[in-house]
């Protein structure tokens, strides 16, 4: 499964901002008819009146679909009788519908919340990375190419490849974005000594780098210097020489 996909099924385009899953970084499959959504994908079905696909019904693999827009409590509880993922009310905050649809089941093994690169861990609930418990502050796009490259990170991924897989571009762009988005994720890492995690192929693509073993045995020995070989630093002396007080 791609990186954080989802299906949008109403007969509107797209949803409105509320469930735009895209301002987390989502990626946005629309379909207008169930036949058409692709099985096992996190789902959103439109149950607002006059954008609801005459045949929701139909939909397959119902416990991979959150309806979305359902207001009245007894609606909600007989659409999760009926085998829905969830029902959810119109208020509905972004970040919870997110959370919602990993926690959907038998999505946690086609999703898995989070991947570990070395010392980084990547969070796809947040979009973002920590090392050492603290979150890099990534950038949606940054954290997809870096999401990408840790999904075969014993192979290089390739320019073409990234810009289908991340920026879903089937043509070469004019632009330097990736790039662009390669030096940005870099610096940001480098902040937590972890710049090395992304490497330049000699094919010309990206990879997950290893930090070099004269790197390891220079951390580990630095951790165990024995205390008496550190520099002695002077004593200070903790009391003071009295002096008479001056009142001149």
């Amino acid at each position: 499964m791609e990186l954080a996909e989802y299906t949008w099924l109403s007969v509107a385009p797209s949803p409105p901002g509320r469930w735009d899953l895209r301002l987390l970084g989502w990626t946005l499959r629309s379909e207008f008819r169930s036949r058409s959504i692709t099985q096992g994908l996190p789902t959103l079905l439109d149950w607002r009146i006059g954008f609801r696909c005459s045949d929701w019904s139909d939909v397959g693999c119902k416990q991979s679909v959150i309806v979305v827009g359902v207001e009245e409590p007894e609606v909600r509880a007989q659409l999760i009788g009926e085998g829905f993922g969830d029902a959810l009310s119109s208020q509905v905050a972004l970040v919870e519908l997110a959370a919602r649809l990993l926690k959907l089941e038998g999505l946690q093994r086609q999703i898995p919340r989070q991947q570990h690169i070395g010392p980084v861990t990547l969070d796809l609930f947040h979009r973002d990375a920590q090392v050492d418990d603290k979150w890099v502050g990534l950038h949606p796009r940054e954290f997809a190419l870096l999401w990408r490259l840790a999904e075969t990170p014993n192979r290089p991924v390739g320019r073409q490849e990234l810009l289908r897989d991340v920026w879903r571009l089937n043509h070469e762009p004019e632009t330097n974005s990736l790039e662009v988005h390669v030096s940005r994720l870099r610096a940001k890492l480098a902040i937590s000594n972890v710049g090395w995690i992304v490497h330049t192929h000699e094919s010309g693509g990206y990879c997950i780098g290893h930090l070099p073993r004269q790197e390891y045995l220079r951390v580990d020995t630095a951790k165990r210097i024995p205390q008496e070989t550190r520099a002695q630093q002077p004593r200070i002396p903790q009391t003071h020489e009295y002096r008479e007080p001056r009142y001149d």
